[in-house]
């Protein structure tokens, strides 16, 4: 192949051996006739992308195009016009470009109509568009079909897709990733492209870290590796670090576009997002043994315990938390995420769902030392019974969790179906609280929401700790 300007530009560019043609140059010359153009660094991507090998399948066939670039480089253009001139190169081609959010395949579906009705060119192969959510797609007129969707509503009935493309590949799920791949199988010559930006630490990014390790290793080598990124310990000001990261910076993204996630992000996110750095929090592991709380994963809960409830409000005092605990009178005790809401929305919502519950409840565990121990006399005036937490309480009450998840006494209800926790739990590290060996909940970034974690751990904790009998009748002395 070429001199590789990606080599040169780029933080990590991997390609596979064995390219001796590609297909790129014909889809370039076609893009041109319409008035579709590419800068230099993605014209050679492309080269790579639809390099071939000699028995003319492409080169990235079987483990794909796997990039880590920050937001406004342009890569749903870039993609997305590749598989727009494949579809009208190649007739009855099928591409599925699916999202893990609703709201991200809406956008990029938008994006891509946008792209094509404004291209008078292409707009003239198009045979219908189809608006309808859940159904949303491009048809041309040669039978090729673009289908955009979000993961969450799975991939039944496609058969013979041709390229996949996984947007948001930071929160791909091996589950996800699992339903998704038989979809090439019967495709001649297919083709996936998984793409986002560096993980957070509490995001199911096993898949997309996975796969970059391996095509850096040299474990895999049948796959692309692209990744544009600043530098791990910069100046995130330094706008020849924004240069590094960002390979559309200024020609094409502007830096007042840079400037406002500058604005809008934490450090930790914009060094992610915006500059494409995989810090090391993002490859550190929880403080919790993600075999243990796989393991502890039951579909459904069981009946026959008691409740009883935990809150929390984190330092930042911007939402309030409500977990559940149901304890078994076998020791055994389950744990569930119930809701969390903004500060700014009051706490009556809080208060109205305990009030009726009160009769029935073991308790509600608050951190008195927190900024959750607010609550404490808005619970009184409710009669709702309050378990208060020392310092001491809440490393007992972490210890308590760690101890039952390891011995197998802890449930929790899956991760698809309890997100918010699982994340919490993905994301959770421990800090120390002096030294007599007990810790508190920390986090691996700050932008990690550990709220459903600690209120989980408040609500065991009243479950063991309480003194009350709900449901018995109490005997009043007069």
């Amino acid at each position: 192949m070429m001199q590789s300007l990606l080599q040169t530009k780029a933080s990590h560019f991997i390609y596979p051996d064995g390219i001796v043609t590609s297909e790129f140059p014909a889809l370039q010359k076609k893009a041109l006739r319409y008035g579709v153009t590419f800068d230099p660094w993605q014209s050679e991507l492309g080269m790579y992308i639809l390099g071939k090998r000699s028995d003319g399948q492409f080169a990235a066939g079987v483990s794909g195009v796997v990039m880590s670039l920050p937001r406004q480089v342009g890569k749903t253009y870039t993609i997305g016009m590749i598989v727009v001139f494949l579809c009208l190169m190649h007739e009855k081609t099928i591409v599925v470009w699916t999202a893990h959010h609703s709201r991200t395949s809406d956008e990029t579906f938008r994006d891509m109509k946008e792209l094509i009705k404004n291209n008078r060119g292409i707009a003239r192969f198009v045979k219908e568009i189809r608006k309808a959510n859940g159904q949303q797609a491009i048809e041309f007129t040669n039978e090729s079909r673009i289908l955009f969707g979000s993961r969450e509503k799975g991939f039944r009935g496609l058969h013979e897709v041709s390229v996949i493309v996984f947007d948001e590949a930071q929160i791909l799920t091996n589950r996800a990733l699992d339903n998704a791949l038989p979809t090439l199988n019967t495709a001649s010559n297919p083709l996936a492209f998984y793409m986002g930006t560096p993980p957070r630490p509490c995001d199911p990014g096993e898949v997309f870290r996975d796969k970059r390790t391996a095509l850096l290793k040299g474990s895999d080598r049948d796959g692309i590796y692209l990744e544009f990124s600043a530098d791990r310990n910069c100046n995130l000001d330094d706008r020849e670090e924004w240069t590094k990261a960002n390979p559309s910076y200024p020609s094409r993204t502007s830096e007042r576009a840079i400037l406002r996630l500058r604005r809008q992000f934490s450090e930790d996110s914009f060094r992610r997002e915006a500059l494409g750095v995989w810090d090391e929090l993002a490859l550190a592991t929880s403080a919790i043994s993600d075999k243990q709380w796989q393991a502890a994963a039951i579909s459904n809960r069981i009946e026959g315990g008691v409740k009883a409830y935990g809150v929390e409000i984190p330092p930042s005092r911007d939402r309030l938390t409500l977990s559940a605990c149901m304890k078994y009178p076998d020791g055994y005790a389950h744990i569930e995420f119930l809701e969390s809401h903004p500060l700014t929305e009051g706490i009556d919502w809080l208060i109205d769902f305990l009030a009726e519950r009160k009769r029935n409840m073991l308790g509600v565990g608050i951190d008195a030392g927190s900024a959750t121990g607010i609550l404490l006399q808005d619970f009184a005036d409710a009669h709702i019974p309050t378990i208060s937490l020392t310092m001491r309480d809440v490393g007992q009450a972490c210890g308590r969790f760690m101890d039952m998840l390891a011995a197998g006494k802890l449930t929790h209800l899956p991760d698809e179906d309890q997100p918010a926790l699982a994340a919490a739990v993905k994301g959770a590290s421990t800090r120390s609280l002096g030294k007599s060996g007990l810790f508190a909940w920390g986090k691996l970034g700050d932008d990690v929401d550990t709220t459903p974690l600690v209120s989980c751990t408040m609500a065991l904790h009243a479950a063991f700790a309480s003194k009350r009998h709900p449901g018995r009748k109490q005997r009043l002395l007069v």
